[in-house]
């Protein structure tokens, strides 16, 4: 059910080719909610559209592609949200140029829930994609919405830790919201749609357009109260994430890495320019001043710091000399005082135990 009587107008508007962000928020400024932008004479509009982009907004085209979003609408779990509304998240009214309209499948109402955003690489390494996974499993036990782009890496590892907990998780899309991109995250957009929100500001049907990803971005890090970097190159697109972010005034985080990993670069020069080191959930949490804490995210805590007793590193004494950047078997014999067979048998049973991965060039590194 629609319930929104002006929302065809909205759709109208939205849709119409060659009316940019910019051109519709002078319309809307000028005349006011769509209905009376539509009631306007062509002369009027003139001032602020060319012949041909008001030619298209009275189009079939036009109107086809209203009728197909209204359609689409009445199907279970779907909901357009616009400006007027309020579901619309209060956060994206504070950015600079909040879309028009929303296009939602799933739980609207973690558009106006405590948010992080978490984002890195495509490429991420495995220690990487675990870090992501359990700081955003803490966040979201601790109430907050993750907030990401269903890229893979990551993006991927964030959406899964955040669908772990109470907070649950938003994927903001760079195509329609009826297309899931990647395609190898299908089945996790398809649960998110399900337990959190797919959401995006493209129209039904939008294809993976390069451009699109990184205009996205600033949804991402609008929605939330702050950004955390996990894993990021120098010339990365979650840089781009962190930027708007900054320019948003959120607050920005990153996970600092190996000095020889490419990275870490990414997230070391967040750091060096301001950003906030986050070695733990907990580094993120305190300083979330909006967020007021609770029990849940107490409990967060308490649950890391179990973890941390149990992990027996006492009882792994390769792993304490291992450290955390990548080593070789001859430096590994050296620290730990230990033959190259025997320190090669506890390799191979801390890689088989998941504590351990076998990287590029005979190089080892510890993950937990």
């Amino acid at each position: 059910m629609i319930s929104d009587p002006g929302l065809a107008s909205w759709l109208q508007l939205t849709l119409t080719p060659g009316l940019g962000s910019a051109t519709l928020r002078k319309l809307l400024s000028q005349f006011g909610l769509p209905e009376k932008v539509l009631a306007a004479g062509r002369a009027e509009l003139a001032r602020f559209a060319n012949a041909q982009t008001l030619q298209e907004l009275e189009s079939d085209a036009v109107a086809n592609a209203v009728g197909h979003a209204l359609a689409w609408l009445e199907q279970p779990g779907n909901a357009i949200v616009t400006l007027a509304d309020a579901a619309y998240p209060k956060l994206l009214l504070e950015i600079s140029d909040p879309p028009a309209v929303l296009y939602c499948r799933g739980r609207t109402e973690l558009l106006n829930r405590p948010a992080l955003a978490v984002v890195g690489s495509r490429n991420a390494t495995s220690q990487g994609n675990s870090n992501a996974e359990q700081f955003a499993r803490s966040f979201s036990v601790a109430g907050l919405t993750i907030v990401s782009g269903l890229a893979q890496g990551i993006d991927a590892a964030a959406h899964r830790g955040g669908l772990a907990g109470e907070g649950s998780t938003i994927a903001v899309l760079g195509t329609g919201v009826d297309t899931i991109y990647p395609r190898v995250n299908v089945d996790l957009g398809t649960e998110i749609a399900a337990r959190g929100l797919l959401l995006s500001e493209f129209p039904l049907g939008t294809k993976a357009l390069a451009h699109n990803f990184p205009r996205r971005n600033r949804l991402i890090s609008g929605l939330a109260q702050g950004c955390l970097v996990v894993e990021a190159a120098l010339a990365s697109g979650s840089l781009i994430t962190a930027r708007a972010a900054a320019e948003q005034g959120r607050e920005i985080f990153a996970v600092p890495g190996s000095i020889h990993s490419p990275l870490s670069k990414g997230c070391h020069a967040l750091i060096k320019t301001g950003a906030k080191l986050a070695e733990s959930a907990e580094d993120v949490l305190s300083e979330l001043s909006a967020f007021r804490r609770s029990a849940l995210s107490n409990r967060a805590a308490a649950n890391t710091a179990a973890a941390s007793a149990t992990r027996g590193d006492a009882d792994e004494p390769l792993l304490v000399c291992m450290g955390f950047d990548p080593a070789d078997v001859d430096s590994l014999c050296t620290r730990a005082g230990l033959p190259a067979e025997r320190v090669s048998a506890e390799l191979l049973r801390l890689e088989l135990a998941g504590r351990v991965a076998v990287l590029p060039g005979g190089l080892y590194q510890r993950l937990n």
